[in-house]
């Protein structure tokens, strides 16, 4: 791969790269290291991918994959951590509270909930991605969906939490 090409590439999966990574590991540092690696990997890869949504989903699985490897290493298991501060990421309160919420979640929730509403996958490709039933799948956006919806009821209210959402996404539909 050219250096031009994969600065363009770069610019342009950065975000999805590592959204993916803090989801899963929960610290800043971790996921840049997590990101960087899988980059490099991605310029490293000879084979052309046929598309951008197969190559995409290379990504999302070299990241799910490097996170579950940094996981299961013995350095990461022994070492004591200090939670990053979400809030500063984000600007707006109302996000901070929508953020907050995701993120509180057990990761198999948060993953399906990233890959599905930031991402955009369906929920086929999502299962594809992760190597889950596409029920399975179902069942936890469902269940993920209620949860965020208490958790941001809990934070100030039902109204709140709608609003959260409604910033979120520009939308004045309603939570389910």
């Amino acid at each position: 791969m050219e250096e031009l090409e994969f600065q363009q590439k770069l610019k342009q999966y950065k975000d999805t790269v590592y959204r993916i990574a803090y989801t899963y590991l929960r610290n800043k540092a971790d996921a840049e290291d997590v990101a960087q690696e899988t980059f490099l990997k991605f310029f490293m890869h000879k084979e052309p991918f046929p598309d951008e949504g197969m190559e995409k989903a290379w990504l999302i699985r070299v990241t799910i994959n490097a996170c579950h490897d940094l996981c299961r290493s013995a350095w990461h298991k022994n070492r004591a951590e200090l939670p990053d501060e979400l809030a500063d990421a984000f600007a707006e309160p109302s996000e901070n509270a929508l953020y907050a919420a995701v993120f509180s979640l057990p990761e198999k929730y948060r993953v399906v909930i990233l890959l599905y509403y930031y991402e955009e996958y369906s929920v086929k490709e999502i299962s594809q991605i992760t190597g889950r039933n596409p029920s399975t799948i179902q069942t936890q956006l469902e269940r993920a969906r209620k949860k965020l919806k208490a958790l941001l009821e809990q934070k100030g209210g039902f109204h709140y939490g709608q609003t959260a959402i409604q910033t979120s996404y520009g939308t004045d539909s309603h939570v389910g």
